[in-house]
């Protein structure tokens, strides 16, 4: 059934290249000498080489490219979002700018702020003065301790040495008794003295957190002193300018949009029925009404959406694209076209397997033979589409081959090239 089918296109392809033929051979000179005597159609003359038309074999695929419109944007944009509220004093940039990183953009009114970090720095210099009170108390208690503890130590001598001597009865009872109890005394006056001392390292310690948190505070008003003014975080271009001096923002409001156009990102949505012919790093070429005159701008695909909408069953395709001269802007209409993945094969005119006697022949231009002779090439032919048909082999890349002649081709036949076939090669 597919040789029927094949055999019906061919003799509609010679049909309708003979017609052609007919039509076009009289202009290009491909006609006999009595034909020119006589300005009458008449036959080839059978002693001229067969006149040809060439062509080179080059890939190709029949699938039609895949073509949707998107809106071009920068592949990184960023908002510069308020984190205080407060007045914009000032806006140094317009929309279209170039910007630096770090760069002060806008800035707002931290009168506030300013005096919470003063208030903040003057409560951690009192947090501080304690500390400084409080190691002065502790050197006095060091000392004190010091103290008691000699004289606990002199009482314990003189006390033991009167023991011993009423032992002997060199001197009065009442007298050792006397020296013991001086130096019980002693011992509850070193202690309260050492208590003393643990009591102000409590102190200092209490203090020295309470440093630790004012320096906190302090810390957080400066932190929050830098939100007024707003800086760039990176090179890029202002695509958006959303307050004036004298407006008053809340945290969280935009102030301006930035957007890096060294490099540009089209979304476009995508039928799930073409959805498997495209792949992440798939070649994409982009073209844009506003700049016609770049012609088509070389992207690839670098983000497919694992999601598809489950309303119009349409998924997003992210392209990206090179602007290194960031000539091209955001918002721009684009038009992306995809070619399918998949091997691609030699297309030639499906005319070019009617110029011979035999199925499936292609005939190829014998290379660097004078005069000029073509050779029947067998050939596996493929999907056929639109006049052009697919060789899966049988014909390389680059060859020669016979377009379309002006009578059957046999192997190792002369043949004249025509005006177009020198063209081309």
């Amino acid at each position: 059934m597919a040789r029927f089918r094949y055999s019906k296109l061919r003799q509609s392809v010679k049909a309708t290249t003979g017609l052609g033929l007919l039509l076009l051979l009289p202009s290009c000179g491909f006609f006999n000498r009595s034909e020119a005597q006589t300005g009458r159609p008449g036959r080839p003359d059978e002693n001229q080489p067969v006149a040809v038309e060439t062509a080179r074999a080059q890939q190709g695929s029949l699938t039609a490219a895949l073509e949707y419109t998107g809106t071009t944007r920068p592949q990184q944009q960023i908002a510069l979002r308020a984190q205080t509220s407060g007045e914009v004093i000032a806006v140094n940039v317009d929309v279209g700018d170039p910007v630096q990183a770090g760069d002060t953009l806008a800035r707002i009114d931290g009168g506030l702020l300013s005096a919470r970090v003063n208030e903040a720095q003057a409560e951690l210099s009192v947090r501080r003065s304690e500390i400084a009170e409080s190691q002065v108390s502790i050197a006095d208690a060091e000392a004190a301790v010091a103290q008691a503890r000699a004289t606990r130590d002199q009482a314990k001598v003189d006390a033991d040495r009167l023991r011993q001597l009423a032992n002997q009865g060199a001197i009065a009872q009442q007298a050792a008794e006397a020296a013991e109890l001086a130096l019980t005394n002693a011992e509850e006056a070193l202690k309260s003295a050492q208590a003393q001392l643990q009591a102000r390292q409590q102190t200092i310690t209490a203090a020295a957190g309470r440093v630790e948190a004012q320096q906190a505070v302090v810390a957080e008003a400066q932190e929050q002193l830098r939100w007024v003014a707003l800086n760039a975080p990176q090179a890029a271009t202002v695509l958006n300018r959303l307050v004036d001096p004298g407006d008053y923002v809340q945290p969280g409001a935009t102030l301006l949009e930035l957007g890096n156009l060294s490099v540009l990102t089209v979304e476009v949505q995508v039928s799930e029925l073409d959805f498997g012919q495209l792949s992440v790093g798939q070649p994409a070429q982009i073209r844009l009404d506003a700049f016609a005159d770049l012609g088509a701008i070389a992207g690839r695909i670098t983000r497919i959406s694992p999601v598809a909408d489950t309303v119009s069953r349409l998924v997003t395709i992210e392209v990206t694209m090179n602007n290194p001269d960031r000539r091209i802007g955001s918002g721009l209409l684009a038009r992306v076209s995809f070619t399918p993945t998949g091997e691609q094969q030699v297309v030639v005119p499906t005319s070019a397997l009617a110029t011979g006697n035999a199925e499936d022949t292609v005939f190829v231009v014998e290379p660097d033979i004078e005069p000029t002779k073509v050779i029947a090439r067998s050939v596996t032919t493929g999907e056929a589409k639109k006049g052009q048909i697919e060789i899966l082999s049988g014909l390389n890349v680059n060859e020669s081959f016979v377009v379309q002649s002006d009578r059957p081709l046999e192997t190792g036949q002369t043949v004249r090239l025509s005006i177009l076939s020198e063209a081309e090669n």
